[in-house]
């Protein structure tokens, strides 16, 4: 049985030098995210061994390059530009933060939390091109091209206690979200016979599921997750895969799937620096105008194609408003497979 929602990630790994355990744990949490009918193969932990290595070289590097947390806070809203480019204003913040469905359901689960909690805030960029009005020398000129600029979809991922232990989180989720991106690409596989092709259509099933578990680095949307519920359909869709008839051949090239781009890493996800120059109002301005301001983000990109701007936080729940809570029915426990990032 896969287990969904096991950690794989202490905490005080240093990169290139980890423990035993984790390799082998890592090695079979592989397997069981991918397909655990590849342990048919022979020395299938010895080729994954230095792929997962490599992986988890990457991940820790990825999260622990994360700049210290920037306090969202009302005190700070105007003191640091990425918080108003993020968020029209203070009170909008807060809002965004109030209904965040994971920041809600840890605050529920931990009452005595007090004044710090430390997440990982992600937005998608939008640029627009419009039509404003700018300042030239003495003249006002209308109908002026312009580029705006909005943030929107915000979500918090992996709230904390503290920064340790949100960087921990981080690590096993971008762990895991390499471990989807083979999934996917072992699903997109084409094939001609029909086992294959019922083989395709439940581990895009499966791969549903994971992102609903967390997998990715897309928020639930306010839908809640029975965390049993999910285990007992993902279960189901492992014991249709273990009935389906595979060769020895097929299996291989999927194992040498996984073991492709779990050594090419770095190139599956990534973040890069982006540095924009803003007005008050999201105009993309020429660095030199006296209106702009320099607002630099880490983006987050995967291989299929999508980018957030990621931003790693610590708010003061007390500042915040109640959250609204969210029920999910029976019929959303699967997911949508159309956001790489997982839902």
């Amino acid at each position: 049985m896969l287990k969904l929602f096991q950690s794989i990630f202490g905490g005080n790994e240093a990169r290139g030098r980890y423990p035993e355990s984790l390799i082998e744990m890592a090695i079979e949490r592989v397997v069981d995210g991918t397909y655990p009918r590849l342990r048919a193969q022979s020395g299938y932990s010895k080729r994954l061994r230095q792929p997962v290595i490599h992986a988890i070289d990457h991940v820790i590097s990825l999260i622990d390059n994360l700049s210290a947390p920037l306090p969202a806070v009302n005190a700070t809203y105007s003191s640091d530009p990425r918080l108003p480019a993020l968020f029209v204003s203070a009170e909008h913040m807060r809002e965004v933060f109030g209904k965040d469905n994971a920041l809600g359901e840890f605050r529920e689960g931990h009452p005595e939390i007090g004044e710090g909690v430390t997440a990982l805030l992600l937005a998608e960029r939008k640029e627009k091109n419009t039509l404003g009005v700018a300042l030239e020398g003495d003249m006002l000129r209308r109908d002026v091209a312009q580029v705006s600029v909005s943030f929107g979809n915000h979500r918090l991922l992996d709230p904390s206690n503290n920064e340790e232990e949100a960087r921990r989180l981080l690590k096993r989720r971008a762990f895991d979200h390499l471990i989807s991106l083979a999934l996917w690409r072992i699903s997109e596989a084409k094939s001609e016979r029909a086992e294959l092709n019922h083989q395709h259509e439940l581990m895009k099933g499966k791969l549903g599921l994971l992102r609903r578990g967390g997998w990715g680095f897309e928020g639930k949307e306010g839908k809640s997750i029975d965390p049993v519920a999910l285990q007992c359909e993902l279960d189901a869709i492992e014991a249709q895969l273990a009935a389906i008839t595979i060769d020895d051949r097929t299996l291989s090239g999927q194992l040498d799937i996984v073991t492709d781009l779990l050594a090419d890493a770095e190139n599956q996800i990534w973040a890069e620096p982006v540095d924009l120059h803003l007005d008050r109002m999201n105009i993309k301005r020429p660095a030199e105008n006296p209106d702009a301001r320099q607002i630099s983000f880490q983006e987050l990109h995967n291989t299929r194609g999508q980018s957030l701007v990621m931003l790693f936080v610590s708010l003061n729940p007390a500042e915040l408003p109640q959250r609204q809570k969210f029920s999910a029915s029976s019929g959303q426990i699967l997911a949508e497979l159309g956001s790489p990032f997982g839902r």
